[in-house]
């Protein structure tokens, strides 16, 4: 007999989700609602929750649905901003970038070796200008202090050193290589849980399949997608963190989205690599190409950077010509040339970019803003995956001024997320790495889901076992196939793996 849910801080399942809605049924006032369940959308719920307001959050899917869970995986320093000239987002996204390794997160962000090859055909002052760039990122890495030590700095490194962590390189005039460190994630959609975990366990109601249907200042229309019921909520500040989709929901926002395409390669595709492989762009100065390795012996190569000439789909696909340029641009120098047969699977993000109006997507500024609606509407959009934090905290300043709220400080950048464990002492932690790097402190007992069946533990696909789907129902919000294929887990990104995961999913569903 399946145990029932024990009762853990900030978990989300069904019947909380339902509790939640019968609360707000009753009790429909509050200090604080945002519409979004991205990492923008679950930062601001923690920053405000934290803080001690009422919060709710509002998803028309599901966590992480939208572009949160389509990135690189990264957790970028800043480096191409440098290159622009943007200093002020360069100094917060290595800033960022170390609160999460150091305090927010540090079990779901770890220090991923980057090696950026030089062949003799590479132009000197190609190479003279990226090591430029990587001595920057590495004194910025200090100036911003927070996780200064969790990077090694930047340094150059031999040609068989460049081989032995990048093999499928091109020997063939290789003369070394540039070797710097980023943070890279676990996985970007487990980020977003872990702020809405971490959000509920300060009390937000946190309310996915909930779609804005209007918004004002003060008050939302919200429909139950589930029931289609509708639910009017008076909130004293409402905050639209929906993405690429704001300008749907307020006035006064011009966005140009920008899509991201990234492919799925097996690990021997690039020979195993011990390290992530960076290429730049023919012809471009400050853009690249990262063939990411991933935990469970994949790889993501991307990305792309194209202006969005269609209606935003709820879920963008890559286009096959995006396809190809990658593989174009990973091939210019690899010993074997990539072809379509190495993909197994592909995704594609899109950046909620502010239009300036002018100049390419690759090129408009990846800083964020608050603004504000003729309606009253606060709206955060633009920014990146990294600095989500200042945006929210930014975004909660902004809608207490609105709203003459009195409320505690913004707390978010001594506050780590629910499951958060150190390196030092992860190894305490009783459970295999792999588990720690998903789950952290929480990940015995995600194990213990499998104590009244012990095949749970065994794996479905890509890794994922049984144990850690039930968990993702029972405390992770997870309502379908979908949310536990897609973005409790990345089973999905490969087509042949979701497939076969398809029975543990609805099984654990079931339980």
């Amino acid at each position: 007999m399946n145990r029932r849910p024990a009762n853990r801080p900030g978990s989300l399942n069904a019947a909380r989700r339902e509790r939640s809605l019968d609360h707000l049924t009753h009790r429909p006032d509050i200090d604080v609602l945002v519409v979004g369940g991205g990492v923008t959308g679950t930062g601001i719920a923690l920053d405000a929750a934290s803080r001690g307001l009422s919060v709710v959050l509002a998803e028309r899917h599901d966590l992480a649905f939208g572009t949160s869970r389509w990135s690189s995986k990264l957790v970028h320093g800043g480096l191409r901003y440098l290159a622009t000239g943007d200093v002020g987002i360069a100094y917060e996204s290595a800033r960022e970038r170390g609160l999460l390794m150091s305090r927010t997160a540090p079990h779901l962000v770890r220090a991923l070796p980057m090696v950026l090859p030089v062949h003799d055909d590479t132009p000197l002052l190609r190479a003279a200008t990226t090591r430029a760039g990587f001595l920057a990122g590495d004194v910025l890495r200090l100036s911003a202090r927070a996780g200064a030590g969790a990077l090694p700095p930047s340094r150059g490194i031999s040609a068989a050193l460049t081989l032995a962590l990048a093999p499928a390189l091109r020997p063939a005039g290789l003369r070394g290589g540039q070797l710097s460190y980023d943070g890279q994630l676990t996985d970007d959609a487990r980020l977003v849980v872990a702020l809405a975990r971490t959000a509920a366990a300060h009390g937000a109601h946190i309310v996915t399949r909930c779609a804005a249907v209007e918004l004002d200042g003060n008050s939302a229309e919200l429909r139950d997608e589930l029931t289609g019921e509708p639910l009017t909520v008076r909130a004293r500040c409402v905050i639209n963190a929906t993405g690429v989709w704001a300008d749907t929901l307020a006035s006064g926002v011009r966005l140009r989205p920008s899509r991201g395409s990234h492919i799925v390669l097996p690990g021997s595709a690039l020979g195993h690599p011990r390290a992530a492989l960076t290429v730049p762009v023919p012809g471009e100065t400050n853009r690249f190409v990262f063939a990411l390795p991933q935990a469970d012996g994949r790889i993501y190569a991307g990305l792309t950077d194209e202006p969005l000439d269609t209606p935003v789909p709820d879920v963008p696909e890559a286009p096959e010509h995006d396809i190809d340029f990658l593989l174009g641009v990973l091939s210019e120098v690899l010993a074997a040339p990539l072809t379509r047969e190495h993909v197994i699977g592909t995704y594609a993000g899109l950046r909620p970019l502010l239009d300036s109006g002018t100049g390419r997507s690759a090129d408009l500024s990846r800083r964020h803003a608050v603004l504000t609606s003729s309606a009253g509407v606060i709206t955060a959009v633009g920014g990146k995956l990294t600095t989500y934090r200042a945006m929210a905290e930014d975004a909660v300043d902004a809608g207490l001024a609105r709203a003459g709220l009195a409320a505690q400080p913004c707390r978010t950048q001594s506050l780590p997320l629910i499951g958060a464990v150190t390196p030092a002492r992860s190894g305490a932690v009783a459970a295999p790495p792999r588990m720690v790097a998903r789950y952290g402190s929480e990940a015995a007992a995600v194990l213990a889901e499998a104590a009244d069946d012990p095949a749970l533990l065994e794996p479905v696909a890509a890794g994922i076992t049984g144990a850690e789907l039930r968990w993702a129902v029972r405390h992770e919000g997870a309502l379908d196939e979908g949310d536990l294929l897609d973005r409790r887990t990345r089973i999905g990104l490969v087509p042949e793996d979701r497939e076969r995961a398809m029975p543990a999913a609805r099984a654990a569903l079931g339980a």
